[in-house]
């Protein structure tokens, strides 16, 4: 289903994105070391077996500067999305129930609409018949 759009919740872009693990900073760093040691490789996927192969042979030791920085930057992403969150709390409470209530009609108008195609297509039947009847 390339393409293929959700009618799922729109997404806000003010929203701050959550913080990476330790894997995906470590991730950031490999590569551009994997970029200079490899430059005329392209493929995604090769630099991830890379970094997956590298990041399972590394130590608690060596795994511990990515782990820090990654609990650092989920403490900033914990403020900021707490602070986002209080801001949006009482600012978006009525339109988020107006558009649940739309949403909602829409749902009601489609069901209704099959109904009635339903109920039109019985009628369909129903007067082949009485016209076989007055034969």
């Amino acid at each position: 289903m390339k393409g293929a759009k959700s009618k799922g919740a729109v997404k806000d872009p003010n929203k701050p994105k959550r913080a990476p693990s330790a894997f995906f900073v470590f991730m950031g760093e490999f590569r551009e070391e994997f970029k200079q040691k490899n430059p005329k490789n392209k493929s995604v996927a090769a630099v991830g077996k890379a970094a997956g192969e590298r990041w399972k042979s590394l130590s608690e030791s060596e795994k511990a500067p990515y782990v820090a920085k990654a609990n650092k930057l989920k403490g900033e992403y914990n403020k900021a999305i707490a602070a986002y969150n209080k801001g949006e709390s009482a600012a978006a409470a009525a339109p988020k129930k107006a558009a649940a209530k739309e949403v909602e009609e829409d749902d009601e108008e489609e069901s209704d609409k099959s109904k009635s195609e339903i109920n039109d297509d019985d009628d369909d039947e129903g007067s082949d018949e009485d016209e076989d009847d007055d034969e």
